[in-house]
């Protein structure tokens, strides 16, 4: 957490910013270690606050002992009124505050508590970016989520029989996740068959699986607050000639995106690396998802694999950056084809983290 906290502060001076309020519950965690529902930091150049109420006294002394906890009492001493009195006693003119996870309410009761005492300034990003670049404990973490999932596909894949509806299936595979030793699901999970798996986002439902059309199955276990996320498509029974052809494609680009993965190279080369061979093979407006996106405390978070963008150009892969890789086709009334791994930049190019075996189409 020193480390983390050290990074910080040398963007904070950098950006001339006397002190940053911490409210995105992922980057609390991240820099503190509390876990609590209910928890903000004040990183200050000499001080680290963490506001918190009576349910997590404990817990956050325990969690966060770079610390010092400061109690939030509501109505009576609520985050403002707290933070107020914090910024008096470090005599601190100006606090960043985090744009994107603040709300208008909660912006007009800060200020409104700190008028004449200190000043507001909005930033973004500033934790989410140093959260892309995984330490070793990090990694440790990641490999236990996604080493989870993999064992739980590859139970639960001689399970699935055409009469099991994707509910059905789903469920089977949350309960293998969570036996595997998941403290939770990534994110609901995704059971898609037939015209459903045409639908990146589907959600499971009473449609049986059935016999030789297109599954797809995303699905992930956290493990200590990291996340995992693994898709796959398969079968039951026999693959037609036009899934064979579908999945070759799909493959092929998930190939070639992981085979352009290393430092400096731009998250919008990676993507058109996949991109441009699935519009190669006639299958380009089937494809309008990003091809990834960073995995870790959140299981969408930065870097983003997409396609270029003038108000948001590509930015540099970084060795210990987790990303997925995930391309796909969809086909509305047939169905999709997505595969997706979890991939670690490395100094000397990428590692694919993910092992659950993919469908043999040769």
């Amino acid at each position: 957490m020193h480390t983390r906290l050290d990074r910080l502060r040398a963007i904070l001076v950098g950006r001339e910013l006397p002190a940053l309020l911490v409210t995105a519950p992922a980057n609390v965690r991240y820099l503190s270690g509390f876990t609590g529902s209910n928890g903000a930091l004040l990183i200050a150049p000499a001080a680290n606050l963490l506001f918190t109420d009576s349910r997590y006294l404990i817990q956050a002394a325990r969690e966060a002992p770079a610390f010092a906890v400061r109690e939030i009492i509501n109505p009576e001493r609520p985050l403002p009124v707290a933070l107020k009195a914090a910024a008096a006693e470090l005599g601190l003119p100006r606090i960043a505050f985090e744009a994107a996870h603040v709300t208008v309410a909660a912006h007009r009761a800060l200020a409104a508590a700190l008028e004449g005492v200190a000043e507001l300034a909005p930033v973004e990003g500033l934790v989410e970016r140093l959260r892309e670049v995984k330490d070793d404990a990090e990694l440790q973490t990641l490999r236990r989520a996604i080493a989870i999932t993999d064992a739980a596909f590859l139970a639960s894949l001689p399970r699935l029989r055409p009469e099991m509806t994707e509910r059905e299936a789903a469920w089977m595979l949350e309960v293998a996740l969570r036996v595997g030793g998941a403290e939770a699901i990534s994110f609901p999970i995704i059971v898609a068959a037939g015209p459903h798996s045409a639908l990146p986002h589907a959600r499971p439902g009473d449609e049986p699986l059935g016999l030789n059309r297109p599954i797809v199955i995303d699905m992930g276990a956290r493990v200590d607050g990291y996340h995992a996320d693994l898709t796959r498509t398969v079968v039951l029974g026999e693959p037609d000639e036009r899934f064979r052809r579908i999945y070759a494609i799909v493959l092929e680009a998930q190939r070639r995106a992981i085979a352009g993965m290393r430092p400096g190279v731009l998250t919008h080369e990676v993507d058109a690396l996949a991109r441009s061979y699935i519009a190669a093979m006639g299958h380009g407006e089937h494809f309008g998802h990003g091809l990834g996106h960073g995995v870790g405390l959140e299981v969408h978070e930065g870097p983003g694999l997409r396609r270029a963008q003038p108000d948001a150009p590509g930015a540099p892969l970084q060795a210990g950056m987790v990303t997925s890789v995930e391309p796909g086709i969809y086909i509305e009334g047939w169905g999709g084809v997505r595969i997706e791994d979890l991939v670690l930049v490395t100094a000397e190019g990428c590692a694919v983290l993910s092992q659950a075996p993919r469908l043999d189409v040769g």
